[in-house]
Protein backbone atom coordinates (compact mmCIF):
# COMPACT_ATOMS: atom_id res chain seq x y z
CA UNK A 1 0.00 0.00 0.00
CA UNK A 2 1.03 3.32 -0.39
CA UNK A 3 3.51 5.18 2.20
CA UNK A 4 2.75 8.89 3.49
CA UNK A 5 5.53 9.85 1.22
CA UNK A 6 4.94 9.01 -1.96
CA UNK A 7 1.62 8.80 -4.09
CA UNK A 8 -0.76 6.22 -4.88
CA UNK A 9 0.60 4.59 -7.67
CA UNK A 10 -1.19 2.39 -10.53
CA UNK A 11 -0.48 -0.98 -8.60
CA UNK A 12 -1.11 0.30 -5.16
CA UNK A 13 -4.64 1.19 -6.89
CA UNK A 14 -5.04 -2.60 -8.10
CA UNK A 15 -3.94 -3.54 -4.87
CA UNK A 16 -6.67 -1.94 -2.56
CA UNK A 17 -9.11 -3.07 -5.25
CA UNK A 18 -7.90 -6.62 -4.84
CA UNK A 19 -8.14 -5.94 -0.79
CA UNK A 20 -11.88 -4.77 -0.74
CA UNK A 21 -12.95 -8.11 -2.62
CA UNK A 22 -10.40 -10.30 -0.20
CA UNK A 23 -7.75 -11.25 -2.54
CA UNK A 24 -4.13 -11.16 -1.97
CA UNK A 25 -1.65 -8.36 -3.65
CA UNK A 26 -0.01 -8.66 -6.85
CA UNK A 27 3.81 -6.93 -6.62
CA UNK A 28 3.58 -6.35 -10.26
CA UNK A 29 1.16 -5.16 -13.06
CA UNK A 30 3.35 -6.56 -15.83
CA UNK A 31 3.97 -10.31 -14.45
CA UNK A 32 1.85 -13.33 -15.17
CA UNK A 33 -1.52 -12.21 -15.28
CA UNK A 34 -4.25 -12.85 -12.18
CA UNK A 35 -7.32 -12.81 -13.65
CA UNK A 36 -9.10 -10.50 -10.56
CA UNK A 37 -6.11 -8.23 -11.09
CA UNK A 38 -6.52 -8.01 -14.89
CA UNK A 39 -10.24 -7.11 -14.21
CA UNK A 40 -9.40 -5.01 -11.71
CA UNK A 41 -6.99 -2.97 -14.07
CA UNK A 42 -9.99 -2.69 -16.60
CA UNK A 43 -11.98 -1.17 -14.00
CA UNK A 44 -9.50 0.96 -13.20
CA UNK A 45 -9.27 2.41 -16.53
CA UNK A 46 -12.75 2.34 -17.01
CA UNK A 47 -13.10 4.69 -14.24
CA UNK A 48 -10.29 6.97 -14.82
CA UNK A 49 -11.60 7.83 -18.33
CA UNK A 50 -15.37 8.35 -16.77
CA UNK A 51 -14.05 10.75 -14.10
CA UNK A 52 -11.71 12.99 -16.49
CA UNK A 53 -14.02 13.09 -19.39
CA UNK A 54 -15.75 15.64 -16.70
CA UNK A 55 -13.21 17.70 -17.30
CA UNK A 56 -11.16 19.22 -14.17
CA UNK A 57 -8.63 21.80 -13.90
CA UNK A 58 -5.75 19.47 -13.64
CA UNK A 59 -6.91 17.67 -17.18
CA UNK A 60 -8.24 20.73 -19.12
CA UNK A 61 -6.35 22.37 -21.63
CA UNK A 62 -6.82 26.16 -21.88
CA UNK A 63 -7.07 28.00 -25.18
CA UNK A 64 -5.39 25.48 -27.00
CA UNK A 65 -4.28 26.25 -30.48
CA UNK A 66 -5.53 23.21 -32.99
CA UNK A 67 -3.67 24.00 -36.44
CA UNK A 68 -5.50 22.25 -39.86
CA UNK A 69 -3.07 20.01 -41.92
CA UNK A 70 -1.37 21.93 -44.71
CA UNK A 71 -2.45 18.80 -46.91
CA UNK A 72 -5.78 18.60 -46.36
CA UNK A 73 -6.92 21.06 -43.93
CA UNK A 74 -8.28 18.65 -41.43
CA UNK A 75 -7.53 19.45 -37.72
CA UNK A 76 -6.46 16.45 -35.89
CA UNK A 77 -6.75 16.28 -32.43
CA UNK A 78 -4.62 14.82 -29.62
CA UNK A 79 -4.69 11.36 -29.56
CA UNK A 80 -5.81 11.04 -25.78
CA UNK A 81 -8.21 14.42 -26.21
CA UNK A 82 -11.59 13.39 -24.37
CA UNK A 83 -13.62 16.57 -25.56
CA UNK A 84 -12.73 19.86 -27.32
CA UNK A 85 -15.13 22.82 -27.29
CA UNK A 86 -14.06 25.96 -29.48
CA UNK A 87 -13.28 29.23 -27.40
CA UNK A 88 -13.38 33.05 -27.85
CA UNK A 89 -13.63 34.23 -31.27
CA UNK A 90 -13.85 30.79 -32.52
CA UNK A 91 -16.75 29.74 -29.98
CA UNK A 92 -19.34 30.54 -32.83
CA UNK A 93 -18.11 27.10 -35.00
CA UNK A 94 -19.98 24.44 -33.94
CA UNK A 95 -17.25 21.55 -33.99
CA UNK A 96 -17.12 18.14 -33.08
CA UNK A 97 -14.27 15.60 -32.33
CA UNK A 98 -14.85 12.82 -34.40
CA UNK A 99 -12.35 10.26 -34.24
CA UNK A 100 -8.98 11.93 -34.53
CA UNK A 101 -10.86 14.73 -36.54
CA UNK A 102 -12.65 17.67 -35.56
CA UNK A 103 -15.94 18.64 -38.00
CA UNK A 104 -17.51 21.48 -38.39
CA UNK A 105 -21.03 20.88 -37.69
CA UNK A 106 -22.78 23.46 -39.50
CA UNK A 107 -20.16 23.38 -42.89
CA UNK A 108 -20.78 19.19 -43.05
CA UNK A 109 -16.88 19.23 -43.22
CA UNK A 110 -13.55 18.25 -42.13
CA UNK A 111 -11.60 21.23 -43.75
CA UNK A 112 -10.63 24.27 -41.80
CA UNK A 113 -8.78 27.41 -43.19
CA UNK A 114 -6.90 28.47 -40.48
CA UNK A 115 -6.17 28.20 -36.83
CA UNK A 116 -8.89 27.32 -33.97
CA UNK A 117 -8.55 28.15 -30.38
CA UNK A 118 -9.99 25.42 -28.13
CA UNK A 119 -10.53 24.08 -24.68
CA UNK A 120 -9.57 20.81 -24.36
CA UNK A 121 -10.44 18.01 -21.68
CA UNK A 122 -7.49 15.08 -22.09
CA UNK A 123 -7.14 11.79 -20.49
CA UNK A 124 -4.23 11.41 -18.50
CA UNK A 125 -2.03 8.41 -17.18
CA UNK A 126 -2.99 7.63 -13.55
CA UNK A 127 0.51 8.20 -12.94
CA UNK A 128 0.25 12.25 -13.56
CA UNK A 129 -2.90 12.63 -12.03
CA UNK A 130 -3.10 15.00 -8.41
CA UNK A 131 -2.97 12.40 -5.63
CA UNK A 132 -6.77 13.78 -4.32
CA UNK A 133 -8.02 12.40 -8.04
CA UNK A 134 -5.62 8.93 -7.74
CA UNK A 135 -7.43 8.32 -4.03
CA UNK A 136 -10.91 9.30 -5.95
CA UNK A 137 -10.68 7.01 -9.18
CA UNK A 138 -9.08 4.57 -6.73
CA UNK A 139 -12.46 4.24 -3.99
CA UNK A 140 -14.82 4.64 -6.78
CA UNK A 141 -12.80 2.16 -9.16
CA UNK A 142 -12.69 -0.37 -6.04
CA UNK A 143 -16.50 0.29 -5.14
CA UNK A 144 -17.31 -0.71 -9.35
CA UNK A 145 -15.08 -3.57 -9.05
CA UNK A 146 -16.43 -5.41 -5.52
CA UNK A 147 -19.99 -4.96 -7.01
CA UNK A 148 -19.33 -6.59 -10.23
CA UNK A 149 -16.66 -9.46 -8.28
CA UNK A 150 -18.70 -10.11 -5.24
CA UNK A 151 -21.72 -8.19 -4.85
CA UNK A 152 -21.89 -8.25 -1.22
CA UNK A 153 -24.69 -4.85 0.28
CA UNK A 154 -22.35 -4.51 3.73
CA UNK A 155 -19.11 -4.12 1.37
CA UNK A 156 -20.83 -2.24 -1.04
CA UNK A 157 -22.05 0.23 1.26
CA UNK A 158 -18.74 0.52 3.38
CA UNK A 159 -17.14 1.42 -0.38
CA UNK A 160 -19.81 4.03 -1.22
CA UNK A 161 -18.98 5.49 2.01
CA UNK A 162 -15.44 5.99 1.32
CA UNK A 163 -16.21 6.96 -2.10
CA UNK A 164 -18.47 9.80 -1.35
CA UNK A 165 -15.87 10.92 1.53
CA UNK A 166 -13.21 10.63 -1.16
CA UNK A 167 -15.35 12.69 -4.08
CA UNK A 168 -15.52 15.62 -1.38
CA UNK A 169 -12.00 15.46 -0.34
CA UNK A 170 -10.70 15.26 -4.50
CA UNK A 171 -13.33 18.62 -4.97
CA UNK A 172 -11.91 20.23 -2.23
CA UNK A 173 -8.74 19.79 -3.94
CA UNK A 174 -9.53 20.63 -7.20
CA UNK A 175 -11.34 24.22 -5.59
CA UNK A 176 -8.64 25.25 -4.51
CA UNK A 177 -6.02 24.77 -7.08
CA UNK A 178 -8.72 25.39 -10.02
CA UNK A 179 -8.41 29.50 -9.65
CA UNK A 180 -12.28 29.83 -10.45
CA UNK A 181 -13.17 33.23 -10.34
CA UNK A 182 -17.07 34.61 -11.32
CA UNK A 183 -15.90 37.51 -12.58
CA UNK A 184 -13.51 35.90 -14.98
CA UNK A 185 -15.68 32.18 -15.64
CA UNK A 186 -16.41 31.22 -19.04
CA UNK A 187 -20.49 31.99 -18.21
CA UNK A 188 -19.73 35.82 -17.53
CA UNK A 189 -17.40 35.93 -20.60
CA UNK A 190 -20.05 34.54 -22.94
CA UNK A 191 -22.90 36.97 -21.58
CA UNK A 192 -20.40 39.76 -22.32
CA UNK A 193 -19.30 38.46 -25.43
CA UNK A 194 -23.03 39.03 -26.40
CA UNK A 195 -23.21 43.18 -25.63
Amino acid sequence: MPTATTPTSELDAVNLMLQVIGESPISSLSGPPVVDAVIAQQVLAETLREVQSQGWHFNTEKEYPLVPSFETNEISVPLNTLRVDTIGPDQGIDVVHRGTRLYDRKKHTYEFSRTLKVDLVVLLPFEELPQAARHYITVKAARKFQARAVGSDTLYQFTQADEVEARRIFKKAEGATADHNFLTGTTVTRILQRR
